[in-house]
């Protein structure tokens, strides 16, 4: 449990309340994965805005799951946003989907999902 992701701020947040937890991680599920997914789309086909409000919405989330991504997940939302074309981020996006990737998989474990 909690390998791939820490619930620490949220425990914080939430007074350790259990049902907040749990919706908190369903909420995950049913949003970060399809935001990564956008997110992938986007930074392939070049498409900086697209990669900037999906790296910006995914940010929050990824903070308060402590995946240990969120500066790779800045460097390709200031990638989008500042459309820096010379610059590859394809290492800090593989990161970001892994992460996520692996996230997803231990919360529906964690919590029988």
């Amino acid at each position: 449990m909690e390998q791939n992701y820490k619930l620490d701020k949220i425990r914080d947040l939430s007074g350790d309340d259990q049902e907040f937890i749990e919706t908190l991680a369903i909420t995950f599920l049913e949003e970060v994965p399809a935001d990564a997914r956008l997110l992938k789309i986007a930074a392939d086909s070049t498409d900086y805005l697209a990669t900037y409000r999906a790296a910006h919405k995914m940010k929050p989330t990824i903070d308060m799951f402590e995946l240990g991504v969120l500066e790779d997940l800045i460097e390709v939302q200031d990638w989008g946003k500042n459309e820096e074309r010379g610059k590859d981020i394809s290492a800090q996006l593989a990161r970001v989907m892994d992460a996520v990737e692996r996230a997803a998989n231990e919360i529906k474990i964690d919590f029988n999902l």
